[in-house]
């Protein structure tokens, strides 16, 4: 059991509309705001989609080094930039954010299916974006929608390697329509399946939507930490919308603190994960 609590907020998403959420952060200056917020009530980690300017989802390389460089400039926070983008995204635009040269990107491990959509991670674009992330001294966030992600992560180390720092560490997305679900039993599941890494491997969890609670719960009573935010839930409360990703990460914040594994500090991150100096 970990005696602190990491906390990634993933304000913004690919999902959501800026009119649907006005609260939602799209432009750069929302988004350093948002990150000097969470970062003043726990969070380490922040999780970057960006938006146009109409606020769709883009992974513009000038965007996103221009969004790199603001948050470094603005806060302490480790930059995790997505490889997801959104679900229509050429492989060759998402495996390109490595070019804005954050401190991490997540690397998801398999296809799933996304509400009417699917997610489409191919075997080998997997493979190459774990290396280029390895040669770009990048580390990874192993994002894990349903339990055979897992044995392909496993597979994926086996054949090619720890990833840079040396340090494995995975993301339980649950809740997704046509992944796992968001529950309690899930998280066990999952917590279980991480026998088969390797040793000191670490695991935060995401609730989509009315799991956010759940598996927020369920992930700091099994020693793992927690990622939060509008991107994964735009309702604090049933008929109450979110009013900021801060809101958010506080009420995390006060869940670790009770369980008495307070946030993370950033310094304590990075030298969890194996972040460059």
């Amino acid at each position: 059991m970990t005696t602190t609590t990491l906390i990634t907020v993933a304000p913004t998403g690919a999902e959501s509309s800026k009119t649907d959420v006005p609260a939602l952060p799209v432009t750069l200056d929302e988004l350093v705001a948002t990150a000097k917020e969470c970062e003043a009530v726990g969070a380490s980690i922040i999780h970057v989609h960006l938006r146009d300017d109409a606020a769709r989802p883009t992974l513009d390389l000038g965007r996103l080094r221009d969004t790199v460089a603001a948050l470094r400039a603005e806060t302490g926070l480790i930059v995790q930039l997505s490889s997801g983008g959104a679900v229509t995204d050429p492989e060759d635009d998402r495996i390109r954010v490595l070019d804005a040269a954050p401190d991490m990107a997540s690397c998801t491990m398999g296809t799933v299916n996304f509400g009417d959509d699917v997610f489409l991670n191919r075997w080998e674009f997997i493979v190459a974006l774990h290396e280029e992330m390895r040669e770009r001294a990048i580390v990874p966030e192993y994002e894990i929608f349903d339990l055979g992600h897992l044995t392909s992560l496993q597979r994926l180390l086996d054949k090619h390697g720890l990833p840079f720092g040396g340090h494995v560490h995975v993301d339980f997305v649950l809740g997704v329509p046509g992944g796992a679900p968001g529950t309690a039993e899930t998280v066990v599941a999952f917590k279980h399946a991480l026998r088969d890494l390797p040793d000191g491997t670490t695991f935060s969890a995401t609730g989509i939507g009315r799991s956010t609670l759940p598996v927020l719960l369920a992930s700091l009573s099994a020693g793992g930490h927690l990622r939060v935010g509008m991107e994964d839930t735009v309702t604090y409360a049933k008929g109450q919308p979110v009013e900021s990703n801060a809101q958010l990460v506080a009420r995390a914040a006060g869940f670790a603190r009770l369980a008495q594994r307070p946030p993370m500090a950033v310094t304590e991150a990075r030298a969890l994960l194996g972040i460059r100096a």
